[in-house]
């Protein structure tokens, strides 16, 4: 690929091929007995796959988006001087990615004047991915198509019916909030920890209905709201505000949200 084609890419492209690249490399690191597993301050995992795939997004995004600024888990925030901003998440699901569980993701959200535009949430292990850029809709890739195709939320009209998903069980009780777990486990149909982005792109792509997280950070959040709205659905935090920095989710097909959010607050 020439320098001048890749310069006439857009952010959403170019999000896209990084993520790919990106979730790459994870890969070469993914089964791997001789992985080291480190701890941050607040004791939650970092791996050289975390840093080097981060490393990596951040290189490829300064080499054609120079003037954008760079926010990511792992390195300090680097400032720029256009009204866009770039949210990393190199590895969504460390847990899983140090256990050789292949629901972990690699994140890109793009933000514009602070407002969330564009998402990715890319599935190396699994071959998949979801993405979406405000009004042109979300589309899922997979081995299983040819092109990507248009992603939707499913139809389901109840909780009762739905797949209740959320990333850590535990998280609720530590924000006190076990009753709301309790609740929606006992009303849906179906409950899994299947967490993680893995849990939103399973909304996004309609095989699950709800994704509820207690506890979020914001490059967790950043490309969500922008996949699931275009995917037909809600993504809110849970009081029903449409936001990606209340550090704390509720996305669903749209159809369920209004009685999720009614159990939640009834609590």
């Amino acid at each position: 690929m020439t320098r001048a084609i890749v310069m006439s890419k857009s952010r959403l492209e170019y999000a896209i091929d990084i993520s790919r690249e990106a979730g790459e490399l994870t890969l070469e690191y993914f089964h791997n007995p001789r992985l080291v597993v480190d701890r941050k301050e607040d004791d939650s995992p970092v791996t050289a796959a975390d840093r080097g795939a981060e490393l990596l997004l951040r290189q490829r995004i300064e080499e054609l988006f120079p003037q954008d600024a760079i926010f990511g888990e792992e390195f300090p925030m680097k400032e720029g001087t256009s009204e866009y901003r770039w949210i990393l998440d190199p590895i969504d699901g460390t847990k899983s990615f140090i256990h050789g569980v292949p629901i972990y993701s690699t994140l890109i959200g793009i933000t514009k004047n602070d407002e969330p535009i564009i998402g990715v949430i890319r599935l190396p292990a699994l071959h998949e991915a979801v993405w979406a850029a405000k009004g042109e809709g979300a589309w899922h890739e997979s081995p299983r198509f040819e092109q990507p195709i248009p992603a939707h939320v499913s139809d389901c009209k109840t909780l009762g019916e739905s797949l209740f998903l959320t990333s850590e069980v535990l998280s609720f009780a530590k924000t006190g909030r076990q009753q709301a777990y309790n609740i929606l486990q006992s009303t849906a149909r179906l409950s899994r920890s299947w967490g993680d982005a893995y849990g939103y792109f399973l909304v996004a792509t309609g095989r699950a209905e709800v994704m509820v997280d207690p506890i979020m950070s914001l490059w967790d959040a950043a490309p969500l709201q922008t996949i699931i709205e275009e995917a037909g659905g809600r993504f809110t935090d849970w009081q029903g505000n449409p936001t990606i920095y209340n550090e704390e989710a509720v996305a669903t097909n749209s159809l369920v949200h209004d009685e999720v959010l009614k159990l939640l607050k009834e609590i």
